[in-house]
């Protein structure tokens, strides 16, 4: 019996395998279950990339800076490149002595039909200052007002330079010749240089020179 009863069940599986089959066919759902096996089994077929557009293929910036401008300096005075300036050359007491001598000499020999001062220089005078002081002793011969001054050098060039005269008290004054650099420069003073200035009108000035590059041992 029980032989019998599995007979019957595997007989029942078989019918049922058949009628599906037959229902497969008829709906046509075999043939497509077949073709996706067969879409699922061949390869996909490659995409074409799109041209890139020129105008667009530009590389990625990652930088803050506005493109297609020039690099900038640096203006970092820790970075900046220091000018060094030559150090000043000092004259020595002999080449000063030699110079106030040599002036001194000038001076006398001028007479006192124009009056005359000496006027030893500084490095600050002959190169940084710019301008004269007139010694207080030579104020009875200045001008007590603000007047364009004249300096004639040697070569008979004139340069006209700003007188300027201001009273700081009873017997307090200030006497300076202004404008004084330019002069230093195109006469290429230098410290330890002694000048006579000698006034010929009551604002014009003759101006000698005399340098303390010149001292020579055997004048002395």
């Amino acid at each position: 019996m029980g032989l019998s009863r599995g007979n019957s069940y595997e007989e029942q599986r078989r019918r049922r395998v058949k009628d599906n089959k037959r229902k497969l066919d008829e709906l046509g759902l075999h043939n497509l279950s077949a073709a996706v096996r067969q879409a699922t089994a061949e390869p996909m077929p490659t995409k074409l990339a799109k041209p890139r557009n020129p105008v667009m293929d530009v590389p990625t910036r990652r930088s803050g800076r506005i493109a297609n401008i020039a690099e900038q300096p640096d203006y970092n005075p820790e970075k900046a490149q220091r000018v060094r300036y030559p150090a000043p050359e000092y004259a020595t007491k002999e080449q000063r002595a030699y110079g106030i001598a040599k002036a001194q000499e000038l001076k006398d020999q001028l007479g006192s039909d124009y009056p005359a001062f000496i006027k030893p220089l500084s490095h600050g005078y002959a190169a940084k200052s710019d301008s004269l002081k007139i010694p207080m002793n030579f104020r009875e011969h200045l001008p007590v007002r603000h007047e364009m001054m004249v300096l004639v050098d040697e070569m008979n060039n004139e340069f006209h330079l700003l007188y300027s005269f201001k009273k700081h008290g009873p017997d307090q004054y200030n006497h300076r010749i202004n404008q004084w650099k330019g002069f230093a420069a195109d006469h290429q003073l230098a410290d330890g240089d002694c000048l006579v200035f000698q006034l010929i009108e009551s604002t014009k000035f003759k101006v000698y020179i005399f340098r303390a590059s010149s001292y020579n041992k055997n004048d002395h």
